[in-house]
C-alpha cells in the first residue's frame, strides 16, 4: 500500500512541475512584444496582430509546435518550403509544419509570409492601426479555417490592450511589400555602388537582409557589393559559420550599446550571447566586456544581460 501511495505522491509533483511550466499569456506577449514591434516597423503588420495570432496559435508558447519547433504561427510546410519540418496533427493527421532554429526566425518567416502571399496582398492597403479589419482580413483571406478566428484575435487584443503595441509605428522604416524580390540601389557611400536582388530592410536603425534559401555570405557579399570578411566582422560570425534559412545578416556595423529603450536582456533558455548581440545590433566584444564575460560564457535563465551600462561588481 506505502508503494502505492509514494506512486501516486510522485506522480502527482511530476504534474504539478508540468503544469507550473506553462507560460501564462502575460508572460508571452511580455517576452514578445519588442520582437512583434520590430516586425512591425519593418512590414507594417500591426503588431495586435502578430501578438494575438502568436498567443493564438502556439497556445501562449506552450504548444508542442512551439516548444519543439519554435513554430509561434502554425504556418505548414507548403511546396516552396525547404527548411526543417516537424510533423502534428491538425485538420489531418500527421501534417507537415515549419521548424526554425527559434521563436525570432519564426516571428520573422510570418511576416514574410504574409509580405510575399498574394492573398494577404489586400491586408497591406489597411489602416495599420485598425486591428479590427487586419482580423476580419486574416480569415477572409483564409489564414484559419475557424469560423469565429477574427473574434478570437480581436478578444485577445483588446482584453490585454495590444492595440497601444500599435502606436509605435513608423511609416519611414517600413519595408516594400513586392510579390518579387526588387533591386534596390544602396547608398554608394555606406555600401558601395551596386543594385541588390536582396531585400534591405531596417532592423534596430540598421540595414539588415533575411537569409533566403540557397544563399551563401558569399553571394551576399557578392550581390551587396562587399568583402566577405565584412559580412563576418559585422555579425561577429565565427569562420565555417554556414547562413540559416530567415537568418538576420546586418551589412553595416553594429553598435557598441543599446539605445536607451533597451538596457536589459533576461536570458531565457537557450540564449546566447551572440544570439543577443544579434537581436539588439550591439557587437560582442563590448558587449561581452560590458558584462564581465569572456567569449564562449552562456548566460544562464534568469541572468540579466546589461546593454548600455556595465554590469555593477559584486558586493
Amino acid at each position: 500500500m506505502l508503494r502505492y501511495i509514494l506512486l501516486n505522491l510522485t506522480l502527482l509533483f511530476v504534474f504539478s512541475g508540468l503544469a507550473q511550466k506553462q507560460q501564462s499569456r502575460e508572460e508571452y506577449i511580455q517576452k514578445f512584444f519588442k520582437l512583434a514591434i520590430s516586425e512591425m516597423e519593418r512590414s507594417g503588420i500591426p503588431a495586435s496582430i502578430t501578438l494575438a495570432q502568436g498567443c493564438w496559435e502556439s497556445q501562449n508558447g506552450n504548444s508542442r509546435l512551439a516548444t519543439e519547433g519554435n513554430n509561434h504561427f502554425g504556418i505548414k510546410c507548403k511546396v516552396e518550403w525547404k527548411g526543417k519540418k516537424i510533423y502534428h496533427d491538425d485538420d489531418a493527421k500527421g501534417e507537415c509544419f515549419r521548424k526554425y532554429a527559434h521563436a525570432e526566425a519564426s516571428y520573422i518567416d510570418h511576416t514574410n509570409f504574409l509580405m510575399t502571399g498574394s492573398r494577404y496582398s489586400f491586408l497591406f492597403q489597411l489602416d495599420p492601426k485598425d486591428y479590427v479589419a487586419w482580423a476580419h482580413g486574416l480569415k477572409k483571406a483564409g489564414y484559419a479555417t475557424d469560423p469565429t478566428y477574427a473574434q478570437r484575435l480581436i478578444k485577445i487584443i483588446e482584453d490585454f490592450k495590444l492595440n497601444l503595441y500599435d502606436e509605435y509605428v513608423d511609416n519611414r522604416q517600413m519595408a516594400s511589400i513586392k510579390q518579387e524580390p526588387a533591386k534596390i540601389k544602396l547608398n554608394p557611400s555606406a555600401l558601395g555602388k551596386t543594385n541588390a536582388m536582396h531585400k534591405v530592410e531596417l532592423r534596430n536603425g540598421l540595414r539588415t537582409i533575411v537569409v533566403a534559401e540557397g544563399d551563401t555570405y558569399e553571394n551576399i557579399a557578392k550581390d551587396l557589393g562587399l568583402k566577405i570578411w565584412q559580412i563576418y566582422t559585422y555579425n561577429d560570425f565565427w569562420k565555417g559559420k554556414q547562413p540559416q534559412l530567415n537568418e538576420i545578416v546586418y551589412i553595416e556595423s553594429k553598435f557598441k550599446k543599446s539605445h536607451r529603450k533597451n538596457l536589459q536582456h533576461v536570458a531565457e533558455d537557450g540564449d546566447t550571447m551572440h544570439y543577443i548581440a544579434q537581436r539588439y545590433a550591439l557587437r560582442m566584444k563590448p558587449l561581452l566586456k560590458r558584462n564581465r564575460m569572456k567569449d564562449g560564457d552562456v548566460p544562464v535563465a534568469g541572468q540579466i544581460i546589461y546593454l548600455r551600462n556595465k554590469k555593477p561588481r559584486k558586493g
